[in-house]
């Protein structure tokens, strides 16, 4: 039992998981031909499948037509041509007849397939919304937003082609079989089903070799393409090092990969036009021989003779794009596997049944004991207890890594504590919908990520149904209204991908506006101010400053500067509070708050000596 034996066995189920899974998919899609509560819709889907029918048929009398006509025209004498022109009359009729329903099929049953690619699409991305942070932050965007589209697409793929393309093939094969066996003899059935079966086998075979040489060449073109994005976006790195060259010899390197791979793509499929045509070649061939020899027997037509012929053709034409089709499909149930893949990822975070909304009195905040890890090796949270009473600030401070994020995204309830609770006027937020919840709470963090709009529906965000008064009035608190009034555009101006258009001042003043314009009842500072420098930091912290008043407010601070008038301080190390206290009480104990603060007050004392010396 050699090397080869162990592999096929490992390899075996991963085919038929893999196989199962496709499958899967498409007993998923399968319902969407056939929609619940869509009378429309489901008869568009009989409407279509009728017109699919009088296609099928209408193409079935085409060859039985011309061949009326070309039997009519063997008669003599030359009196009775008006018989031919009334054949060659609905020949015409049928080809046209066949063609209208074609076309009438797709026109009716494109918004059937449209709103089963819109209806998944939806439904995936309310999904990836309601899947947990821990799932987001292990994600590439790219590659979900892809996984959507193509899977969508793959879709609407199978949905119209398979459905109306391969399946009326294999209908209109075994119809055109059974009139000839009925017409003439079991022979010429016999060699139309071997040509159309070898012409199959040998596509699909050709087609699975191919499928590594197109592979590779999509492969090494994405490279090409990498390379050239990735040379391009760093244009000025480039220039500084003098690196022209070096790029172009990289980029011209996959170039000369994908053109071997081009090559090889091409000459493949000159193999597999090659032999199809070899194949219905020989196909038409013994179907002329036979009908030849009926004709020359007297028991068939010169008519008949083109029938035989026209038929093999006829079937042939749907077929000739059969290795595409084939390598579309199986493409198209990998991209729909990964997206319905997707979609079975579980929610981690979900309200139980029946869940109320939170009922805001107070706006009071306690967190009980809580114990939190994101892997049961690591704990983050061990007993962290406090109470952030109505209308007062509490500070959380800490080094890198102590868990004072981790209490910011638990509140929100980003991830569900591991013990203990969290409460907001006597509620436990794991009792209570999520979406209420995060009404009550407006956060303002550290990096504010902006649409890439402009800064009236960046603001508009807090509460999209806000009037633009209400809007305009947010942006006066937050102190940003004259600066965007001074621009060209005003509040039309648009802020870039991720507000990179804006300063990290200006994005964080639009962030309170949004924040402002929330109304929430609980305010959450999620190191709002620590990638500012000093003097925009002072600001923004007025700012902020005003727009806590009246909030219940949390703070979760690497400067020590901004929490200095926190109504109470909580000191977190190794995810444990270590101390608690106002600023002046915890310097005066000494302790790990008073070791923090003299390291950031040397630091920025450093910080206001080394820049005049730098400036001079």
């Amino acid at each position: 039992m050699g090397p080869g034996f162990r592999r096929d066995d490992r390899g075996a189920p991963a085919v038929r998981l893999a196989l199962s899974g496709q499958l899967a998919a498409v007993r998923s899609v399968l319902p969407l031909l056939w929609p619940e509560n869509a009378p429309e819709a489901r008869l568009r889907v009989v409407a279509a499948l009728g017109c699919l029918g009088l296609a099928k048929l209408a193409n079935v009398y085409i060859p039985m037509f011309f061949k009326g006509a070309v039997d009519a025209l063997g008669v003599v004498p030359p009196a009775v041509i008006a018989v031919p022109l009334g054949f060659l009359l609905a020949y015409g009729i049928a080809r046209v007849l066949a063609q209208l329903m074609g076309e009438l099929r797709d026109a009716v049953f494109a918004k059937v397939a449209q709103a089963a690619v819109q209806r998944i699409a939806l439904d995936a991305f309310r999904h990836l919304h309601g899947l947990s942070l821990r799932f987001h932050l292990d994600r590439r965007t790219g590659g979900l937003t892809r996984s959507i589209e193509r899977g969508a697409e793959g879709i609407e793929f199978l949905l119209s082609f398979v459905l109306f393309n391969i399946l009326p093939t294999i209908l209109e094969i075994l119809l055109v079989a059974g009139i000839l066996w009925s017409f003439y003899d079991w022979r010429f059935a016999a060699v139309t089903l071997a040509t159309i079966g070898a012409y199959i086998w040998f596509t699909l075979t050709v087609t699975e070799w191919r499928i590594k040489f197109r592979r590779a060449m999509n492969e090494s073109e994405t490279d090409a393409y990498n390379k050239a994005v990735d040379s391009l976006l760093n244009y000025e790195t480039v220039k500084y090092f003098g690196n022209e060259e070096h790029e172009a010899r990289r980029y011209g390197a996959a170039l000369e990969t994908y053109g071997v791979a081009a090559v090889r793509s091409k000459t493949s499929l000159s193999v597999l036009n090659v032999g199809q045509s070899v194949v219905i070649a020989i196909g038409v061939v013994l179907m002329m021989l036979m009908a030849a020899q009926g004709v020359a027997r007297g028991v068939m037509t010169v008519g008949d003779f083109v029938l035989v012929n026209a038929y093999l053709i006829q079937l042939y034409l749907p077929l000739n794009f059969l290795g595409t089709v084939y390598r579309e499909i199986r493409q198209s149930l990998i991209d729909m596997e990964a997206l319905f893949e997707l979609m079975r990822a579980g929610i981690e975070v979900e309200d139980r049944p029946g869940a109320p909304a939170l009922a805001l009195t107070q706006g009071e905040v306690e967190f009980d004991a809580v114990d939190f890890q994101y892997d049961p090796r690591r704990p983050i949270l061990e007993g962290v207890g406090f109470r952030v009473g109505p209308g007062r600030a509490v500070a959380i401070v800490g080094p890198s890594g102590s868990g004072k994020t981790t209490i910011g995204r638990l509140l929100f309830r980003f991830y569900d504590v591991t013990g203990g609770a969290i409460r907001i006027d006597g509620q436990d937020i794991s009792e209570v919908r999520q979406d209420s919840l995060r009404a009550a709470i407006g956060v303002v963090p550290q990096d504010t990520v902006l649409f890439n709009d402009t800064i009236y529906y960046n603001i508009a965000y807090g509460r999209p149904d806000a009037s633009r008064a209400e809007i305009e009035e947010a942006a006066r608190i937050a102190r940003i209204h004259d600066f965007v009034r001074s621009l060209p555009d005003g509040y039309d101006t648009m802020v870039g991908e991720r507000g990179l258009k804006l300063s990290g001042g200006e994005k964080q003043r639009v962030a309170i506006a949004r924040t402002l314009l929330k109304k929430p009842a609980i305010l959450l500072f999620d190191e709002a101010t620590s990638a500012l420098d000093t003097r925009t930091e002072k600001e923004i912290q007025a700012s902020l400053t005003e727009l806590a008043k009246g909030h219940t407010t949390l703070i979760i601070a690497h400067r020590l500067s901004t929490v200095i008038h926190a109504d109470e301080i909580l000191v977190l190390e190794a995810g444990r509070v270590v101390e608690r206290g106002r600023h002046a009480d915890l310097l005066a104990a000494g302790g790990v708050y008073a070791s923090m603060w003299r390291r950031q007050q040397e630091a920025a004392r450093a910080e206001s000596v080394a820049l005049p010396a730098a400036d001079g």
